[in-house]
């Protein structure tokens, strides 16, 4: 297995149901990765677990271990998607382009699955087509409620599924959006995108791409709430066990390099694939990813940047420099647990969503400021965690050139800008 680790006592893969022993990677233990808290939480007990990362030998789905339920990490969430500009950009265009493709009409039936705050539903609802959210965090629920989008808080399976087929009908367009990754039972979900499907209609999801997380070392794109990590082979296994094709496939660059997969019933007729799908497929088994070997080599490659980044921050730290992040994204936490990074080495962060203002860092402890903390305290260095935003973050950021501050970004090296 080469680089790869061996273990025991492993569960069952949740795509297969064959016995996990295979270690992709091991990051070592951290806190929910959204659990920020607030200054009368520090000095209790914060809970972590391992993020501990398995590749399937059958299937070859890389997974952590269900150790929190999904019940616990979205009972109060701090991610609300509408704060970053260029991601309703993406949004907005992927509304204009679907409409038009599928031919959809005001009485067409739109459902998003994880629908957040009503980032991408909004679009709809503008020309004319009043869609439905389903959202299992009632807090981020509220605000979609709010900009007059139907949202159903409730997490998304066969019984929620059946229950709204037979209600209102079944689905023209259905919608996932970064969700296939945080489902712990997989087959119940996809079972229901299968339920509520209408005859002739389409499901796209979105999801990071397992080969870009890959070849860019985006290792800091793990954390408890993703449980999965999806190349198109392993999920193409998972969509045939419940009759879906995937018909078509864009590869987009949303965060840090994600996959755009076009579904529908398998039983239906009609043209096959699209050459896209094929096309992805042969680099991917090009790649070795239909095979052991193609995972070797990853957990070293993030070992060497764990080090680079630390000696970074020490060296600037010996030279009398200051420190400050901005973002507070979930996998900034855990790139910064995983390193071992404090407030001794990075000082505060700053964020744009208020409901992080005034709160820590799960499990670093690192302070969160809005963001003209930084324009107060002029940090010499400023480490951009959302890496996957860097182009318009460097360009909010134009105001620190008057002091001189320098730009770093952490994946897939540490560059310095």
């Amino acid at each position: 297995m080469g680089d790869i680790a061996e273990t025991t006592g492993a569960a069952a893969c949740r795509s297969c149901g064959r016995p996990l022993t295979v270690t992709f990677v091991d990051l070592g233990t951290s806190p929910l990765c959204e659990n920020f808290l607030p200054a009368e939480s520090l000095d209790r007990m914060e809970p972590f677990y391992p993020l501990h990362v398995y590749v399937c030998d059958a299937c070859f789905l890389v997974q952590l271990r269900e150790y929190v339920s999904p019940r616990e990490i979205f009972r109060d969430y701090a991610y609300f998607s509408s704060y970053s500009a260029s991601w309703l950009e993406h949004c907005s265009r992927y509304v204009d382009q679907v409409i038009g493709r599928l031919g959809l009409t005001p009485d067409s039936q739109v459902v998003e699955i994880a629908s957040n705050d009503g980032y991408l539903l909004q679009y709809f609802l503008g020309q004319g087509i009043t869609p439905l959210g389903v959202e299992p965090a009632a807090n981020v629920a509220r605000d979609a409620e709010a900009k007059g989008i139907p949202t159903i808080v409730d997490f998304f399976g066969v019984e929620l599924a059946t229950k709204l087929a037979a209600e209102r009908g079944r689905a023209d367009l259905i919608i996932g959006n970064n969700v296939l990754a945080q489902v712990p039972d997989l087959h119940d979900f996809v079972e229901g995108l299968s339920v509520l499907l209408k005859p002739g209609g389409t499901v796209t999801l979105e999801f990071p791409h397992l080969l870009r997380l890959m070849d860019e070392n985006q290792f800091d794109t793990i954390y408890h709430e993703h449980f999965s990590y999806f190349s198109l082979l392993a999920a193409e296994k998972v969509f045939e066990a419940h009759g879906l094709l995937v018909y078509d496939v864009e590869e987009l660059t949303t965060h840090g390099g994600s996959l755009r997969l076009y579904l529908r019933h398998a039983d239906e007729g009609g043209p096959g694939s699209a050459p896209a799908v094929a096309e992805l497929r042969r680099r991917e088994l090009k790649r070795g990813l239909g095979g052991p070997a193609g995972y070797a080599g990853f957990a070293p490659r993030v070992e060497r940047t764990k080090r680079h980044l630390l000696r970074f921050l020490i060296d600037a730290k010996e030279a009398g420099k200051s420190v400050a992040g901005y973002g507070a994204p979930g996998k900034g936490n855990t790139l910064l647990n995983y390193c071992g990074i404090r407030s001794d080495l990075l000082e505060y962060t700053v964020d744009r969503n208020p409901h992080k203002w005034g709160t820590f860092l799960p499990g670093t402890h690192i302070p969160v400021f809005a963001p003209e903390r930084l324009a107060e305290t002029r940090p010499d260095y400023i480490l951009i965690l959302p890496w996957n935003l860097k182009n318009e973050i460097v360009s909010q950021l134009h105001y620190a050139r008057a002091w001189g501050a320098r730009i770093v970004i952490p994946i897939p090296e540490v560059q310095v800008l």
